[in-house]
């Protein structure tokens, strides 16, 4: 008999069909920059994207971990420069800012991809007002820096910008999580009212709703281990195809369905496990 597990993936998660000829037409020799690219769904991307003719532009705090990705990908057709920073510090983004604007063929596709997960009480952040100021950090005011930057670039090539975010942000809030989903709800309501703007300027917005993903971010939360996630690289796939596919959105099939019991779901499991 099949693995309950692995029943319940196939059924939440169709198969992440992606057609490589129409993705190589839409990405070939385009400059593509991939932040939170050193693990996780970030890291599979960019090892998607080298098997075609671009410029991946990996962004991530670990640099060895970056020129580790780089070096196993180096016999693929792409070429990857990285760039390490940590998105929080004004300073180092200003200087990533200054590296992508300095670009001598320019910047088409930003995938925002770069996140940080906590889940804490508030009863045990009375004294802990950075991490939801770090959280903003990296999950909004970095995202909307970016974007702002990089928008004439981008407008200039007709590029595409891809903002990975999370079911969480289209879902009713659960306790807990008080600083993860503000900030996510921050960028995307943010970047959803801009897409339009964006797009009378020329540029393509598209937003992938991904829900749990097995990822190193959400080890630290026991419950998550008997929930159902996608693969990093199912989540890869369903990115990739967000460049060719024309759709401004992306959302698994069943979030109609999660939206009246996820708040129910979500208390029972965190009242359970650490």
């Amino acid at each position: 008999m099949p693995h309950s597990g692995f029943l319940q993936n196939a059924l939440l998660f169709q198969p992440a069909c992606l057609n490589r000829d129409k993705l190589r037409r839409r990405i070939e020799g385009r400059t593509i920059l991939v932040t939170g690219a050193s693990s996780g769904i970030g890291e599979q991307l960019v090892r998607l994207l080298a098997d075609f003719d671009v410029h991946i532009v990996a962004v991530a705090r670990r640099e060895e971990r970056l020129q580790a990705i780089r070096e196993d990908v180096g016999a693929g057709p792409a070429r990857v420069s990285v760039f390490q920073a940590d998105l929080r510090d004004p300073d180092q983004l200003a200087s990533l800012i200054g590296f992508l604007q300095g670009l001598p063929d320019g910047l088409d596709v930003f995938v925002s991809n770069a996140g940080h997960s906590i889940r804490r009480s508030i009863a045990d952040s009375l004294d802990r007002f950075h991490d939801f100021s770090r959280t903003m950090g990296i999950n909004y005011f970095a995202p909307v820096r970016l974007v702002l930057s990089l928008a004439p670039a981008l407008a200039r090539r007709r590029g595409h910008i891809v903002s990975v975010s999370t079911v969480s942000a289209l879902l009713p809030p659960v306790p807990q999580w008080a600083a993860y989903l503000a900030s996510k709800t921050a960028f995307d309501v943010w970047f959803r009212s801009a897409a339009p703007e964006l797009n009378g300027m020329g540029i393509s917005t598209s937003t992938v709703y991904l829900p749990l993903v097995r990822t190193p971010m959400i080890e630290p939360t026991t419950a998550y281990r008997h929930w159902p996630a996608l693969s990093p690289e199912y989540a890869a796939r369903v990115i990739a195809r967000s460049l060719y596919a024309g759709k401004r959105a992306y959302k698994p099939w069943w979030l109609a369905f999660a939206r009246p019991v996820a708040p129910l779901a979500a208390r029972h499991a965190f009242s359970r496990h650490p």
